[in-house]
């Protein structure tokens, strides 16, 4: 390895770490508010963030087996979180899509950390908020093909 490749990212590697750290830390309580486990936490906010999608899909983008998913949404599904839809394009199939929250209560236990990011966020100029937004969505891609490497013996 070349360490002057990594430099500019060892400068800031406490403050990522932190960041990932604090990251991982809100999920897990979140989802405690929310009565679920993080796994089940994450694999919902895959499904919100898709939209939909089918059992196999979701345990291709968690590394999760599939008998694991199909605990996963039955959990999801008793707590009221998703419901299980035919395929509109395959009626063989079946999809998994977020529920309805009509009490609100993922939109309550979310609005503290919403609030606090958009204070956070209204320090910044458009231009700063397009390098940051950038840089999500960068990251999140990264990170993805990351686990998908580390997946793979």
């Amino acid at each position: 390895m070349d360490a002057d490749k990594y430099t500019p990212l060892s400068q800031g590697s406490a403050a990522f770490r932190e960041y990932l750290t604090a990251q991982a830390v809100v999920a897990h309580v979140t989802a405690q508010a929310l009565g679920l486990g993080p796994t089940d936490f994450f694999g919902l906010n895959l499904i919100a963030l898709a939209g939909s999608m089918t059992a196999g899909e979701l345990a291709d983008r968690t590394g999760l087996s599939t008998g694991a998913v199909t605990r996963l949404v039955d959990r999801l599904e008793r707590a009221g979180y998703v419901r299980r839809v035919p395929d509109p394009a395959d009626r063989r199939k079946v999809v998994i899509e977020p529920a309805p929250d009509p009490d609100g209560r993922i939109d309550a236990v979310l609005a503290p950390q919403r609030t606090r990011m958009a204070e956070m966020f209204a320090d910044y100029g458009p231009q700063q908020l397009e390098v940051l937004f950038d840089y999500f969505a960068r990251a999140a891609t990264a990170l993805r093909e990351t686990a998908h490497q580390l997946q793979r013996p």
